[in-house]
């Protein structure tokens, strides 16, 4: 048997192995990722709106309990994540138009 072709079919198989699991992996999460856009939209309107900035001032005036998770109203929280959300359409924009 060829060595050659044994090294071959064993580095193929790695990296098929790798692929698959990366693509089922993706397959996923856009999966879930398509799930929660009715969620991005209401952030993004909450932020654009000025409705996060009076409830971020309310939070400070202490109007809301200390027992209220409140991840929103941090202070860059929001706006890095829908910052985060235009960065990834832009990069899979860019990833996909190149093909």
């Amino acid at each position: 048997m060829e060595k050659d072709l044994i090294k071959r079919i064993q580095e193929m198989e790695s990296r098929y192995v790798r692929v698959r699991r990366a693509v089922d992996a993706m397959y996923d999460s856009l999966e879930e990722y398509l799930q929660v856009q009715e969620d991005i939209e209401a952030l993004d309107k909450y932020e654009e709106s000025g409705q996060w900035l009076k409830d971020y001032e309310a939070d400070g005036r202490g109007e809301i309990p200390a027992d209220q998770p409140r991840g929103v109203l941090s202070k860059d929280g929001l706006y890095d994540l829908l910052t985060d959300i235009s960065a990834l359409h832009a990069r899979l924009g860019d990833y996909f138009s190149q093909e």
